[in-house]
Formats: C-alpha cells, structure tokens, sequence
C-alpha cells in the first residue's frame, strides 16, 4: 500500500519551496499533536491488518486540538512517537527515497506526528520502500547502506524504544556492537585490558551478513523474547519492506537480507 508523502500538501505540491513555519519543537507535545486536517480517519480508507480499535475517550495534554480522537487498540503513544521523533532529530541522517530531510519534516511536524500515531497505534502503517546507496570501502569495494524516510525513521525508533530494554538484559557485558551508551572507544578499552591476561585473539567476521541474514531465523529467535503481536507484525513489515536505488530500480528481499544504517 502506498502511503503519501508527508512533505507534500492535499494538492501533491512540494513544501520544500516554501518558507518554513516551524513550532517550537520543545513545547509542541505538551500542546498535543492536534488531528491534521488531511488525514482521513483510518477506518475508512486503509488496510487494517485484522486490528480492532476500541473508542475509548483520549486526553490530551493541556488542552490539545485532539478531545475527539480514539484510543487504538495498539499501546503506541504520541508520548512514544514525540520521543522517537526527538532522537531521530538528534541522530540527523540523510533524506530517504522521497527526499524529505529533517527540515522540510518539521515544517508539517505536528501534522506529520499526528498522522505517524494514527497509523501506527491502529495497525495501519506499511513502511515505504529503503533507498540504497554504496559507500567505497578501503579495499576499493563499496558496501550498500539502507536509508529509511524521515517518517519512516520515527517510526523504527518507536519499536527500538519499546524493545531495547528486555534485549539488553540478554546481551554480555563484553559486547559492545549496536548498543546504547556502548561505543568503540569502550571496545578498544576492553581490548587493552584483555592483552594483559590471554596470550591469544580470535578475529572473525561473517562475510555479507547484513546481506544475507535469515529472515526465518531472525523472527524465530524474535519469538523467544518479543510476546505482542503487534511488535511482530512490524517488525515483519520492516523486514518485508523494499528496496529502492538512486535511479529508481525496486527490488525485494525475498527472505534473507536488511538494510545495513536502518
């Protein structure tokens, strides 16, 4: 299902032209990530994936434009989308397949929010294809990098949040790759320690393990720890997700294979 592109206004015209009214980002969650007024309902219009809403009343916080909205009956808040949003802003990065960056995001911001939870906390977002591009590597061979949107970004740390804290239990204290508040000045470190007691190194590495990781294999292992289905379910989708390069060729992945920067 093809989503719009959320830099664009009802008339498919490009934002990026015009000057940027931003809100002050700091204080725009406590005055509610108000409905936009080009979103339709979900209910109406998208694939729902099976997922029942439950009309509950929602507060919103300091009088937010939202008192008529619903609660999903998937546990994503705007709380959790307001902080994914504030890391992803953090972390910066590079503009996905729709060539929105952080700047042209945030001029919609509140709108773009808005529409990120519906979607998301109803069981109805289907992320938009990862632009691939190759970086050179020093043996003169180009490793591929994954690029999501802006949106699509925000939405990956939702999960990422939701997630980390029960893997990091799991994970020995040794290990220091894809960790928050682990770095490679740590690894070094340990490295240095570890000199002075063993008179021996294993160097390995799994050759295209980005490029051809089992997505069987990973879900199965997802399985032991992740119980909520809706997790899952994305996680699936992100998985699923295509691929597209700079001159427009999609592709997909075929069970093996994810994008190595996502």
């Amino acid at each position: 299902m093809e989503q719009g592109k959320s830099y664009r206004d009802a008339k498919g015209k490009s934002q990026a032209g015009q000057t940027p009214v931003r809100p002050n980002t700091d204080d725009l969650y406590e005055t509610g990530l108000s409905h936009s007024s080009e979103e339709t309902p979900v209910m109406g219009v998208e694939r729902r994936a099976g997922v029942t809403q439950l009309r509950l009343p929602l507060t919103t916080p300091k009088g937010g434009k939202d008192s008529g909205a619903e609660t999903k009956s998937i546990p994503i808040t705007k709380r959790m989308i307001w902080e994914s949003y504030k890391k992803v802003r953090k972390n910066k990065g590079a503009a996905g397949i729709d060539e929105e960056t952080i700047d042209m995001y945030e001029q919609r911001l509140q709108d773009n929010l808005y529409m990120l939870w519906n979607r998301m906390s109803s069981g109805s977002y289907f992320p938009p294809p990862v632009l691939e591009v190759e970086i050179p590597k020093d043996d003169g061979r180009k490793r591929k990098l994954g690029i999501p949107t802006v949106n699509d970004r925000v939405a990956q740390q939702v999960l990422k949040n939701y997630l980390e804290q029960r893997f990091e239990a799991e994970f020995s204290p040794q290990s220091y790759g894809y960790r928050p508040l682990k770095s490679a000045h740590q690894a070094v470190e340990q490295v240095r320690r570890n000199v002075r007691h063993y008179h021996w190194v294993i160097d390995m590495d799994i050759s295209g393990f980005f490029d051809n990781m089992s997505h069987d294999l990973l879900q199965r292992a997802i399985e032991r720890h992740v119980q909520e289905k809706w997790a899952k379910m994305y996680i699936t989708r992100w998985l699923q997700a295509p691929i597209e390069d700079r001159k427009g060729n999609i592709r997909t992945r075929d069970g093996k294979g994810t994008p190595q920067g996502g």
